[in-house]
């Protein structure tokens, strides 16, 4: 591929940097340092402190959820959130093969199967045609309830997840579920701050999941936080979360078996100085985004957009090279020049504990797996 050397140093002119480019790094620029500060002054390091209750008030307002739940990272709240919404043993829960392992990880934490359903191109992210058709050629209704033919197994749930913060088509998906009484959770960890047609992502279903890793938009180090519109359900998430231990001065009672979730303070104050600063992310990520589309038009190279009914975040960008070969010689030169890019993720099917699942035929997938390409995507202050 001939323009390579073109684009690591349009990518190193766009950050003025000869240093070593990572994908994506945190930013702070506000009250991280104050506020963390504050914790070890007070002592409030640990799973009891303002910073929780105020940093999932920010989630809340900010995304339209009546309701958010902080946990200790996102796929602990993509665990909860799958079991309070009836996903156990011997159950099945249809996903994407193209996403992050996590996904697939929370599904079997709950003793439940996962069934990989294609994506669509131009979303990266489940697609509810798939989804339907999937639906139409392998399921029943049982007294209300989908069942798998193939295997005899309830369905209890879908999970998509919204690839590098490009919202799939969640309310098409949302509606299908509805139809099938079939729960949805939405994995929502890499989206804080896209929209589907002016609705944030992780608001569609009975609970969205969003994770505040090292490498998202914003961090909290480490974190996530549950929202979710059900007050019955936001109350067992809080129950579930915290170790399901009942309200007394000095009694130790708990009620349920249940998880340690809870995010600790710290971790909540770091994330309540990134929300103060989030707006200013976002503005700075898209005006990267619109220089690297400007740029890869020009090289007849395919620089990924969301759809025109969404806003994205624009977390991780990518392109799409002509095939594998093209790709890996991408990746070496780039890697080699000190420009950190990665392929998109090895499809869960393919991985040796994911292998024995029901899949459709993945078309899209399989295509995406061998053409996608992140480029660094950090905002530059």
């Amino acid at each position: 591929m001939e323009c390579i050397d073109e684009v690591i140093k349009f990518i190193k002119k766009l950050f003025d940097s000869d240093e070593i480019l990572a994908l994506h790094q945190p930013v702070f620029m506000g009250n991280e340092k104050r506020y963390l500060n504050e914790c070890i002054d007070t002592t409030f390091v640990s799973s009891v402190g303002k910073f929780v209750d105020r940093f999932e008030n920010m989630i809340k307002v900010y995304t339209g959820a009546k309701y958010a739940i902080a946990s200790v990272n996102g796929t602990a709240g993509l665990h909860v959130a799958l079991k309070l919404v009836g996903v156990q043993r011997g159950t099945e829960v249809i996903t994407q093969p193209l996403t992050f392992v996590a996904t697939c990880n929370a599904i079997r934490y709950c003793d439940a199967n996962p069934i990989f359903v294609d994506v669509d191109i131009d979303t990266m992210g489940l697609s509810p045609n798939s989804l339907q058709k999937f639906i139409d050629e392998y399921t029943e209704q049982r007294n209300g309830y989908c069942f798998n033919k193939k295997t005899g197994n309830k369905i209890s749930a879908v999970l998509p997840m919204h690839t590098f913060g490009r919202p799939c088509r969640i309310k098409e998906i949302a509606d299908i579920c509805k139809e099938f009484n079939l729960a949805l959770v939405e994995d929502a960890a890499e989206s804080l701050g896209s929209y589907y047609q002016e609705q944030h992502t992780g608001t569609f279903g009975e609970f969205g999941v969003f994770s505040f890793n090292g490498n998202k938009v914003i961090t909290s180090g480490g974190g996530g936080i549950i929202v979710t519109n059900d007050p019955t359900l936001a109350k067992k998430a809080k129950h579930i979360t915290t170790t399901a231990k009942l309200a007394h001065p000095y009694e130790f009672i708990h009620d349920d078996e249940a998880f340690n979730y809870r995010l600790p303070n710290i971790n909540a104050a770091l994330g309540c100085a990134q929300m103060e600063s989030l707006d200013i992310i976002l503005d700075n990520k898209r005006l990267l985004a619109e220089e690297y589309n400007a740029f890869f038009e020009e090289k007849s190279i395919v620089f990924a957009k969301a759809l025109n009914e969404t806003k994205q975040n624009h977390w991780l960008n990518a392109i799409l090279l002509e095939n594998k070969s093209i790709r890996d010689d991408f990746l070496n030169q780039t890697n080699d020049a000190g420009v950190m890019t990665r392929p998109i993720w090895r499809l869960m099917n393919k991985l040796k504990m994911f292998n024995k699942y029901h899949t459709d035929d993945l078309e899209n997938a399989l295509w995406l797996e061998e053409r996608v390409v992140n480029i660094p995507s950090g905002a530059r202050f």
